[in-house]
């Protein structure tokens, strides 16, 4: 038996969440979810690791015409490992992946396949950002080298991003991003925990976002969003969802943003907290009132 199946063994709150469904899926604003996965739907630090009734209300959220995307800082391969690894009961609709690219299920037999012409541009304006900042990058290498013990990541001679020793050490370095990056605001970076990616400022999880709901056509009224960390604040801040909402786990920075923005903080942990956000938003007769 794996976690989420373990999870299900108390089934009074799922037949509460169908009677729910039954009266209100047809009528629910939400119609494109954006969720992140680690530390937002996935536990790393508590059992469960997936919280069961999240998942089948997601299930029922498919099943009555809404889009699933879980939106991620993870590549398309860890992500497909995690889903695996986590025994994941339902596949997303659509992938956001590295906190910028756009996949939707192959049509000839693969996975993932880019959508739109987006991931092209996005490699594009990539490849010209790090070529131009080569200078403000090289700042960055020497302080990290000299001050600090965080480990470079680099993608074959790029560098792409760094994992720092701890929280405290991170703050330090971005700090000095902070001011090595004034003359250069196209470069910015993705921060989660004690490791950060480098990355064009036009390219984020809210951006990504936007970009799904373009393309599917879907209003920014009709957008659920779901975090817990600082790559996921450009999703959360109101621009692009018109319901973000974020766990009792997230930092106090995603706490502030979805706060600001009207949205529901959950007073449950990770999955839980998504659920949570859910019911609040699916139903704003019965759960708001």
């Amino acid at each position: 038996m794996n976690r989420y199946q373990f999870a299900l063994e108390n089934r009074g709150e799922l037949r509460v969440e169908h009677e729910f469904l039954n009266c209100f899926q047809m009528h629910s604003p939400i119609k494109l979810l954006s969720i992140d996965f680690d530390g937002t739907l996935v536990s790393r630090v508590s059992e469960p690791v997936l919280d069961a009734p999240c998942m089948e209300l997601i299930r029922e959220l498919q099943k009555a015409g809404a889009i699933w995307a879980i939106n991620t800082g993870r590549s398309v391969d860890l992500l497909e490992s995690g889903l695996a690894d986590f025994a994941f009961p339902i596949r997303p609709d659509f992938i956001l992946t590295t906190e910028r690219d756009v996949f939707r299920p192959g049509q000839n037999g693969e996975k993932w396949e880019p959508f739109g012409d987006w991931n092209e541009q996005c490699a594009r304006d990539h490849a010209e950002l790090f070529s131009s900042a080569n200078s403000v990058l090289a700042e960055v290498v020497d302080f990290v080298n000299r001050k600090t013990k965080a480990r470079l990541i680099y993608d074959a001679e790029r560098l792409e991003g760094l994992v720092a020793e701890n929280d405290k050490e991170m703050e330090r370095i971005v700090e000095f991003i902070e001011r090595a990056r004034a003359e250069h605001p196209n470069l910015d970076y993705q921060r989660n925990t004690v490791y950060l990616r480098f990355c064009h400022a036009d390219y984020h999880k809210g951006a990504a976002l936007a970009e799904l709901a373009r393309l599917l056509k879907i209003p920014r009224e009709n957008i659920f969003a779901a975090g817990d960390h600082h790559n996921d604040i450009s999703m959360l801040d109101g621009q692009v969802a018109a319901m973000p909402s974020c766990p009792a786990n997230a930092i106090h920075e995603v706490q502030d943003a979805v706060r600001n923005a009207g949205g529901h903080l959950a007073q449950k942990e990770h999955g839980a907290g998504v659920h949570e956000a859910l019911l609040h938003f699916a139903s704003p007769e019965s759960f708001r009132g």
